[in-house]
């Protein structure tokens, strides 16, 4: 298997996902602004939406989107115990949360990593991140 992947992004998480589970993968940085690989390729043609992760598995066929590449690697090794076993509803919830971060969450973390966001918003932000995780307990 193959992860695109660009540093400081979320493709990060299926990154640590596969080495908790001792899945080798190769991995291939993208140029997330200039939509290259390291190696040069048009990453445009890799992932139409042009978005970081995109996982290759071994027959060619490619997956996107965190959400579904944790749970594509987890299910690869379920005896690991990384995820609740399908079907359950501790699967479900799990499910909830990982949709959860990538549509609430992760979208406000963009102006964190621009040097010209004023470091009040930044703060601001955290304590805003800090008081939804608080309330979804």
């Amino acid at each position: 298997m193959k992860l695109y992947f660009a540093p400081g992004a979320c493709s990060l998480a299926p990154h640590i996902v596969a080495n908790e589970l001792g899945i080798k993968i190769d991995l291939e940085q993208v140029d997330i602004r200039e939509k290259k690989t390291k190696s040069g390729g048009d990453y445009w043609a890799i992932n139409p939406r042009g978005q970081v992760p995109t996982l290759e598995l071994d027959n060619g066929e490619r997956l996107t989107e965190v959400p579904a590449l944790l749970q594509y690697l987890s299910d690869q090794k379920p005896a690991v115990g990384l995820a609740p076993a399908a079907g359950t509803m501790e699967h479900y919830r799990m499910l909830e949360w990982l949709n959860f971060v990538t549509a609430e969450l992760h979208k406000t973390f963009g102006p964190m990593f621009r040097p010209t966001t004023p470091e009040e918003f930044k703060k601001l932000t955290l304590e805003l991140i800090g008081r939804a995780l608080r309330m979804a307990r």
